[in-house]
Formats: C-alpha cells, sequence, structure tokens
C-alpha cells in the first residue's frame, strides 16, 4: 500500500504523532510519502519507504497570503500520479482536508481517498471559528473516514459542529520500545545532583499550554525540595518562561533545552512531568513521560482523564490552580516509594492501552476498509 501523509512539520503533537505513525507503516512495508512545506520534525529515520515531498509556495505580489491551500491539493495531485498513491492520511483538518479534497477532485475520474484524523485545535479553536465552520464540516463530511485522538475530541466534533460523518477513536500512541524507563541509565547527572529531584515540562510552548504556570508550580516546589526543572521546546511563551525565570531567581534551577527530537533521553531522567494545560484533546507529552516511567501532574480537561488515571499512574487537577499542582507533585517527588509505584503503573497503563503494536493496526484496518469501500 502507498500512502500520503500531510502533517503540520512543527512541533507539536498533530506532527509528532503523523510523522511516527508514518515511521510505523513504512517499518511495517508499506510505502510512505510525506507531504508538507518542511521535513517533519520527528523525521530522523532514514528508509527505502519513507519519502518527502515538498510543497513549494508561489510568491507573487497579488498574494498578500501564499495559497498554501492550492499548493498542497496541487503537490498531494501530482505526488498521487507520480507514485500511484492508494489513498491520503491528512492530519488537523485545516487546510489540509480541504486540499485532500481538492486533490481528489483533480483525480477525476479515478478515486482517490482520503482520511483525516482531527487532533484538537483544528476542532477546538480553528473549526469552531464561525469563519472556518462551514469550510471544516465540510471537508470533515467529505472525508472518507474521519479519526479522532479521544472520546472528548469526538464529542466536541459532534456536539460544535454538528458533524453527520461517523467519527472513529483511534487514541495517540507511543513506541514502548523507544520511550522506556531509565533502569539506572540517562542523562540525568548532567541536570542535577544527587540530591535534587528532577521537573519536566514538554510543549511547543503555546499560550494554550500555560508555560507560565509550569514556572509557578516550580518556584512552590523548589521553596520546599532541591530541585530542578527541564524546559523542552520551543515556542511564543518561552521568552515569557524565561523572564520569570529570572524574576523569581530560579535561574540555576531552570533548563531551557529548546527543540529536542529525542525526547526520550530527557524524559525518563524526570521524576516528574508538569502539564498544567488549559485544553488538552489528548495529552501526547503525558503519555511519552508515561511509556517513560514518569508519572504526570496534569490539568484534569479534555482527554487526559482517559489517559491518566488520577492518584494511580499520575495526578489530575483543576486547571489554573498551581498551589494544588505543586502540592501533588511534591506529594510524589518526597515519597520514593510512591513515585516508584506511580511510574510503574504509569508505564504499564501505556503498555496495556497505547503502545503502537496496539494502535497502528487499527490505522490499518481502517485503510482497507477505505479502500475496501471503493
Amino acid at each position: 500500500m502507498k500512502i500520503g501523509i500531510t502533517c503540520y512539520p512543527t512541533y507539536g503533537g498533530s506532527g509528532v504523532v503523523a510523522t511516527e505513525l508514518g515511521i510505523e507503516l513504512a517499518a511495517r512495508g508499506y510505502d510512505v510519502h510525506f507531504i508538507s512545506y518542511a521535513v517533519p520534525v520527528r523525521m530522523s529515520s532514514v528508509s527505502d519507504r519513507i519519502h518527502f515531498h515538498e510543497v513549494e509556495v508561489m510568491n507573487y505580489p497579488l498574494f498578500d497570503h501564499p495559497p498554501y491551500t492550492l499548493a498542497l491539493a496541487t503537490k498531494m495531485y501530482n505526488v498521487a500520479v507520480n507514485e500511484s498513491l492508494d489513498l491520503l492520511h491528512v492530519h488537523y483538518a485545516i487546510p489540509h482536508s480541504v486540499s485532500a479534497y481538492l486533490a481528489r477532485a483533480m483525480l477525476k475520474p479515478r478515486r482517490l481517498p482520503f482520511v483525516t484524523t482531527l487532533h484538537g485545535t483544528d476542532i477546538t479553536l480553528v473549526g469552531t471559528d464561525r469563519s472556518y465552520l462551514p469550510i471544516t464540516r465540510f471537508s470533515i463530511e467529505e472525508s472518507d473516514a474521519v479519526t479522532a485522538i479521544s472520546d472528548y475530541l469526538r464529542n466536541v466534533t459532534r456536539a460544535e459542529l454538528e458533524v453527520q460523518k461517523a467519527v472513529q477513536v483511534i487514541p495517540n500512541f507511543v513506541n514502548c520500545d523507544v520511550f522506556q524507563p531509565a533502569d539506572g541509565e540517562c542523562r540525568r547527572d548532567d541536570f542535577a545532583t544527587a540530591d535534587e529531584r528532577i521537573l519536566a515540562h514538554l510543549s511547543n510552548f503555546r499560550p494554550v499550554k500555560r508555560v507560565p504556570d509550569v514556572i509557578d508550580v516550580f518556584a512552590l516546589v523548589r521553596r520546599e525540595i532541591p530541585a530542578k526543572l527541564l524546559m523542552i521546546g520551543d515556542g511564543p511563551e518561552r521568552t515569557v518562561a524565561e523572564w520569570l525565570v529570572r524574576d523569581k531567581g530560579l535561574s540555576r534551577d531552570v533548563i531551557f533545552l529548546g527543540k529536542q527530537n529525542q525526547v526520550q533521553d530527557l524524559l525518563n531522567c524526570a521524576d516528574v512531568l508538569l502539564l498544567p494545560s488549559e485544553i488538552e484533546s489528548f495529552g501526547l507529552a503525558a503519555l511519552e513521560g508515561m511509556a517513560s516511567g514518569v508519572p504526570a501532574v496534569c490539568s484534569r480537561v479534555g482527554g487526559l482523564p482517559e489517559v491518566i488515571r488520577d492518584g494511580v499512574d499520575g495526578f489530575l487537577v483543576t486547571p489554573h490552580d498551581v498551589h494544588a499542582m505543586a502540592a501533588r507533585a511534591l506529594e510524589i517527588l518526597t515519597d520514593p516509594a510512591k513515585r516508584e509505584a506511580m511510574g510503574r503503573a504509569a508505564r504499564q497503563q501505556a503498555l496495556d492501552n497505547f503502545c503502537s503494536e496496539k494502535i497502528i493496526p487499527l490505522y490499518e484496518q481502517l485503510y482497507r476498509q477505505v479502500l475496501e469501500n471503493e
């Protein structure tokens, strides 16, 4: 099977999942063609079954904004023709599903089916904006199959967009052979002394991630115990976070690591992962931490309760309540037995429900169903 995958290649959950899906599919013998404006952030492996096709956008004085949607549709069409694609799988509805619809129309009478995976803000922010709602709903309805990464997101899609199309929940996944507990081997000594605990935050540093709350939580934790904070990622809120760190006198204890491709080598050094997001449709960072044996303290929002069992493999707290989050983090950090038990439970939760070998077959089955319906 030859599959075209389109995603945003930047540092974010939808791009990471799409890239990891392509890598997993290639390992299973499929030919995967990534179609985007840049190489996806996690596409680090080399394989004769993984290909990248760059979308180039025309710069013309008449256009205030380059027409990426049209350029992407044209590239999808060309790749489908030249590489004999069997189907397209687009991640994030806007504008990717619109481009896939146009590419499919251009290929008539040949039929090129496309699958749309909804990831979160394409529905909760962009899709529900009245200026985009009609086209978002249309592109979803026109998809040959639609998936969402959580029950929460499927329910929001149905309620807010009034979508009639069936939406199948296929959760995010993690390669549990890549994300593993450290077992005594990690880069811990690079960041902390033996008596210091390590907290971590992993995100694209957008406002919805509430990065300043991470600093506020850490400041409360640091008053009680020696600790370091690893800030993994980058984005618009980094400058604010760096200012807060200086203002609170935490510069020696907070380490900004920027964008990292091999985050598994950092997560398994942590004792706790902090995720105080305003909303999370799934919480991939939390899952990657769990697979690494690291319990997470997160906001009780969106799809996170579908991933984390409160009090078992992590804690869920009311959004914006930095004192509650700090208290829960300290509860783990000051009790080695609890930290170990929750870490084991987190790892087991990932193994039981979210490893790639359990989730990838669901996509394979969906692809076969779509092609059989042609």
